[in-house]
């Protein structure tokens, strides 16, 4: 597997892994939730971050991570790879580049939240809304050093 910066070649494959991911572990959102965020992720959020995509050996994109300092605004990684590593490997990789993270998860994750707790990550806040104002709480994480 390799790391490598997103280039605007990527974008579809990245709009199609978070429509994918979204879908299978927050079934909190409702249709018009997805769609509601789907405009922002692939026009604002992608072009604004320092995105990383891990790709197989064949140059397959697996998923990405968004950077904005040390912070880890997005991590999404195609379902048919959940648990088996290329979630972690964004991880390592991003701290590799940035030194300890900070990531907000929704709460109604909580498979994300075991994620994030595995890689070192403790809750240090929550918050009722999201970054839209929406009400999906958000636990804010630090990663211990």
């Amino acid at each position: 597997m390799n790391i490598r910066r997103y280039t605007e070649r990527d974008s579809a494959r990245l709009v199609d892994i978070w429509l994918a991911a979204v879908r299978a572990t927050h079934h909190f959102l409702i249709e018009d939730d997805i769609q509601f965020f789907l405009p922002r992720l692939r026009d604002l959020h992608i072009p604004a971050l320092e995105v990383h995509v891990a790709e197989d050996d064949n140059g397959r994109v697996l998923g990405f991570a968004g950077l904005d300092g040390a912070n880890l605004e997005m991590l999404f990684i195609d379902p048919e790879q959940h648990g088996r590593g290329v979630g972690r490997l964004l991880v390592d990789h991003a701290v590799g580049l940035k030194g300890p993270l900070n990531v907000d998860v929704n709460e109604q994750n909580p498979g994300a939240l075991a994620f994030y707790l595995k890689c070192g990550f403790v809750q240090v806040g929550r918050s009722e809304l999201d970054g839209s104002g929406k009400p999906f709480p958000l636990l804010h994480l630090r990663q211990i050093a």
